[in-house]
């Protein structure tokens, strides 16, 4: 029992030193990129389109197609009608009967002539009858056989095959189709890279609005301290009667709004820590620490520099190469101009060289035989569009003003990027002018409430000076948080329209 106990205690121990995990904005950054959905989906878009590149070599190869196939059908077909069959089946008869009557003509000449006898011609021809019937029952056989033999018996065909085909020339359509398909695993990889700045730069502001909400928390907390200190020594002052009710009122007030204050601020700071575990996949608890929210100033940090004031074009050069939407832009441009080779390539001659091997029953080969035959065959196929009435001009002039479009649209945005270069430069050395401002007025309202608070308790002072002191001295010190904050954000800014996050 004791021992499940004390497992139990280092269970809750290491829960709640998880809870209280100190996050920098390192930390958070690499939460973000590991955890984020929509870059998970971004990573298996790119494994999409590699494999569709992949996909798409595999025009350049030989193609290999099985078929087999059985048809059953309600008639067979003829080669022989109906009165050709009736000839050769009465073939026999036909024959012995019209040899037969030639014969019996030529003996009855010979009888009546007087060459023969007429008891010789009825002996002839009782041997001639004798003889017609089993040729003609030969004959009849015969035909038979004949017509049998033309029988194609085609009601149950089986057939199958093996079909080769290897492109020749299809008018640049595979080199097109295998340039937009290595162009679409570009645009996959510079998906992924404009997420990550979004994410990243969603980091960053929800990062420093914590920390800035968080200090002023820190800041209205020591205000209320004052305030409290006051307070207890307006109170005493009453009690000696040196000081009135109204005083110990509006102290009181100046109290009463800073805990409100207070419980303001805190409630955004939990709800701005929540936004942030959001974007970092943590729990939405809000119960995180960060490295910068303690009452020190923040210590400045590396950044773009601010001091250039323009855009040289050795930086327009490379802004293209940084941010990812020029690059995206730029992937449309190229995109658009494989897509009208592609439908140039419809129109060109096609030649495609093809072989194969099959085999069917029944098959003519040899005859009409109810076995299955092989077959083996090559040969070479062109195609040569000739006449279209102008549809495969008309559609290449199409994709070309796309091209165009795509164009203007990547020189639009590229404006518009360097504007927006100049313009976090300018918010980053004003950010840095106020928080040198802000620091010169905290060390006089510093020294104004020094001296406020020697005049109050020397009585030179009254409570609403020294009252006035505190929220100045409160005031100069918000200012100095929103300045470093504001540099923070400026630099991130900055850093983002150069394309260095």
């Amino acid at each position: 029992m004791k021992r499940i106990f004390t497992f139990a205690v280092l269970l809750s121990i290491a829960a709640a030193s998880q809870a209280q995990e100190m996050l920098s904005l390192q930390r958070c950054r690499e939460l973000a990129l590991r955890n984020n959905r929509q870059l998970k989906v971004s990573r298996m878009t790119v494994d999409v389109a590699e494999n569709t590149h992949k996909a798409a070599k595999t025009k350049y190869l030989p193609r290999i197609d099985a078929l087999a196939g059985y048809e059953h059908f309600s008639r067979e077909i003829s080669l022989l009608n109906s009165n050709q069959k009736g000839t050769l089946a009465n073939l026999g008869t036909n024959t012995a009967g019209q040899l037969g009557s030639q014969i019996g003509q030529s003996i009855t000449s010979l009888a009546q002539q007087g060459i023969i006898s007429p008891q010789a011609a009825q002996q002839l021809g009782q041997v001639l009858g004798n003889m017609t019937t089993p040729l003609a029952q030969a004959g009849d056989n015969i035909g038979r056989t004949i017509s049998d033999a033309f029988r194609s018996d085609t009601r149950n065909v089986y057939a199958g095959g093996i079909i080769v085909s290897q492109p020749i020339y299809m008018g640049g359509a595979i080199k097109a189709a295998n340039d937009m398909a290595a162009i679409g695993e570009q645009v996959a990889h510079n998906s992924i890279d404009l997420k990550q700045q979004n994410v990243l730069y969603a980091v960053d502001n929800a990062y420093w609005l914590a920390v800035s909400l968080k200090k002023k928390e820190t800041l209205a907390i020591r205000y209320r301290d004052l305030a409290q200190k006051l307070d207890n020594d307006v109170r005493k002052m009453i009690r000696e009667g040196v000081a009135t009710r109204a005083d110990g009122l509006k102290v009181d007030v100046a109290v009463n709004t800073a805990d409100l204050q207070i419980a303001r601020i805190q409630s955004g700071v939990s709800l701005a820590k929540m936004a942030l575990c959001e974007l970092c996949g943590l729990d939405l608890d809000g119960s995180i620490s960060l490295s910068d929210e303690g009452d020190a100033d923040l210590s400045p940090a590396p950044s773009a520099s601010a001091d250039s004031p323009y855009i040289t074009p050795s930086d327009s050069t490379a802004l293209n190469e940084l941010r990812p939407e020029l690059r995206l832009l730029q992937n449309a441009i190229d995109m658009s101009r494989q897509n009208t080779k592609l439908v140039r390539s419809l129109y060109r001659p096609h030649v495609l060289l093809t072989g194969g091997y099959s085999v069917s029953n029944p098959n003519l080969f040899n005859g009409f035989q109810q076995k299955f035959t092989d077959l083996w065959n090559i040969g070479i196929t062109v195609q040569v569009p000739i006449w279209n009435w102008g549809e495969g001009r008309y559609k290449v002039r199409a994709t070309k003003t796309a091209t165009s479009i795509a164009q203007m649209e990547l020189e639009d945005a590229r404006k518009k990027v360097e504007l927006e270069v100049e313009q976090n430069r300018f918010r980053l050395r004003d950010a840095n002018r106020q928080l040198a401002t802000a620091h010169k007025n905290m060390a006089a309202a510093e020294e104004n409430l020094r001296c406020a608070d020697l005049g109050f308790k020397e009585g030179v002072m009254t409570v609403t000076d020294v009252m006035a002191a505190q929220t100045a001295w409160q005031t100069a010190r918000m200012a100095i948080i929103d300045a470093e904050i504001a540099v923070r954000l400026a630099q991130t800014g900055l850093q983002k329209a150069l394309g260095g996050l």
